[in-house]
């Protein structure tokens, strides 16, 4: 899939980028209460476009820019009107 293609609502989304901006980390609450987690934003791209992919606790620290990614399993959503890839509980990061 390119970046281009994705829509708010797809999962399923298998794709590779490279990382070319990664905001600072910062602490959340989830919605269940049961522990703060780690979230940062990063800017991907491919040959068709840009998104931001948000990046969960262990991932913070496994991305940089300038990596390349492989996302297996992603799903977009729509937040605050930004459209944002995310890999969840049963998607997979990797860097390659």
């Amino acid at each position: 899939m390119n970046i281009c293609d994705i829509k708010a609502g797809d999962n399923g989304i298998n794709i590779e980028a490279e990382v070319i901006e990664k905001s600072y980390a910062r602490e959340v609450r989830s919605k269940y209460g049961y522990r703060p987690l780690m979230v940062a934003d990063a800017t991907i791209k491919d040959d068709t476009g840009k998104i931001t992919l948000t990046l969960w606790n262990e991932q913070v620290s496994q991305v940089m820019v300038g990596n390349k990614i492989k996302i297996e399993n992603g799903y977009a959503k729509s937040f605050r009107d930004v459209l944002q890839l995310s890999t969840g509980k049963h998607g997979k990061l990797t860097v390659i």
